[in-house]
C-alpha cells in the first residue's frame, strides 16, 4: 500500500474547525499558537468563534485552513508517525500545497503563515471587487470549455481555473467574459454553469501581481528540501528541489490547478489510500469521482486523529 497525504484550499474553512484538535492535543494548540504569533492575529478566535465572513476572507482563510492541516499532522506525529517512510507523496490543492510543504518542512509553519497571508492580500488587491469572476461549469469536456473560454476572451480574460475532476471545471477571469463564457457552455451542452460567490478570478491572467508579489515574497523565505516530494498542480509531478518548488508556487498563481490529472498521477504511480489533511472533506469527495483505484481517508478531528494512527501503525 502506498499513501499520499493532500491539503484542502479555500472553500474547505467552516467555524469552529480545528477547536477539538487544540482541545485534544497540545501540539496542536501549538501550531495555532505560533500561527497567531506570526500574524500577530489572535486568528485561532476567528476560526473557532467566527464569525463566518471574517473567517472567509481571503487573507484569513488561507492560513486558517494551513493551520488546521498542519495542527492534525503534528498531533499524529508526536504519537509517532512519520510522515518520511510512511507517505509516498504529498500534494494540496492551491493553497493546499503552502500547507503541503508546511507538512514536509521546506517552510516553517510560521513562514508558511505569513506567506499565505501575503498571497491572501495580493489575490485580494490584484482585481478591483467586481471585476472579476469565475464560475463552475458541470458536464462539458475539457474541451468544449477551453473554447468557450478562448471565444468569450474577446471581452478580457477568461480560463480554466481548476479542473477539479467528476466533470466540473472552474473557469476565471474578467466578469463579463466569464459570464459569455458560461452562457456558451450550457448552450453548447453543459449541465449547469454557476456563478461562484469569490472575492476575486483566482488563477487567472488577471492574479499576474499577486504571483510577482509571491515570487518577490518566496525569494526572501528559507527553504527546505521537503521530507516527501510535493506533486505540483501546475506540473503534476514529483518535485524536491526548493528553486523549482518556490518557481511552481509563482506560476500556480496565474495557472491551473490540475487536480483530475493529479489524482490520476497517484492512482497510475502506484498511491492506492489519499489521506485528506485538514478541514473538510471535499478533495476526498473529488477523488472518489476521478478514479476507483484510490481510496480515501480523513484527518482533520481528534477522533481521525485516533483513527489514522489505528490504520498507518
Amino acid at each position: 500500500m502506498s499513501i499520499a497525504f493532500t491539503f484542502p484550499g479555500q472553500g474547505s474553512q467552516a467555524v469552529g474547525m480545528g477547536k477539538d484538535l487544540a482541545e485534544a492535543y497540545p501540539e496542536a494548540r501549538a501550531v495555532f499558537a505560533e500561527v497567531d504569533d506570526a500574524l500577530g492575529q489572535k486568528l485561532s478566535s476567528i476560526m473557532w468563534e467566527g464569525p463566518d465572513e471574517v473567517l472567509t476572507l481571503t487573507a484569513n482563510a488561507q492560513p486558517a485552513l494551513m493551520a488546521v492541516s498542519v495542527a492534525a499532522l503534528r498531533a499524529l506525529e508526536a504519537r509517532g508517525f512519520r510522515l518520511a517512510g510512511k507517505v509516498a507523496y504529498v500534494a494540496g490543492h492551491s493553497l493546499g500545497e503552502y500547507s503541503a510543504l508546511a507538512a514536509a518542512g521546506t517552510f516553517s509553519v510560521a513562514d508558511a503563515a505569513r506567506l499565505l497571508r501575503i498571497r491572501g492580500n495580493a489575490m485580494q488587491a490584484a482585481v478591483p471587487v467586481g471585476e472579476g469572476a469565475m464560475a463552475a461549469v458541470l458536464g462539458l469536456d475539457q474541451d468544449g470549455v477551453e473554447a468557450a473560454c478562448a471565444e468569450a476572451a474577446a471581452t478580457g480574460p477568461c480560463q480554466i481555473a481548476n479542473d477539479n475532476g467528476g466533470g466540473q471545471l472552474v473557469i476565471s477571469g474578467a466578469r463579463a467574459a466569464v459570464e459569455h463564457a458560461a452562457r456558451l457552455c450550457t448552450d453548447r451542452g453543459a449541465k449547469r454553469a454557476i456563478m461562484l460567490p469569490v472575492s476575486a478570478p483566482f488563477h487567472s491572467a488577471l492574479m499576474a501581481p499577486a504571483a510577482e508579489a509571491m515570487r518577490e515574497a518566496l525569494a526572501d523565505v528559507a527553504k527546505m528540501p521537503p521530507v516527501v516530494p510535493l506533486v505540483a498542480n501546475v506540473v503534476v509531478r514529483p518535485l524536491t528541489d526548493p528553486d523549482e518548488i518556490a518557481a511552481r508556487l509563482v506560476e500556480q498563481v496565474t495557472g491551473r490547478v490540475r487536480w483530475r490529472e493529479t489524482v490520476e498521477w497517484f492512482a497510475a504511480n502506484g498511491v492506492t489510500t489519499l489521506y485528506e489533511i485538514g478541514a473538510g472533506k471535499v478533495l476526498s469527495g473529488l477523488a472518489r469521482r476521478i478514479s476507483k483505484d484510490v481510496t480515501t481517508a480523513n484527518v482533520g478531528t481528534a477522533a481521525d486523529v485516533e483513527a489514522a494512527l489505528a490504520a498507518l501503525g
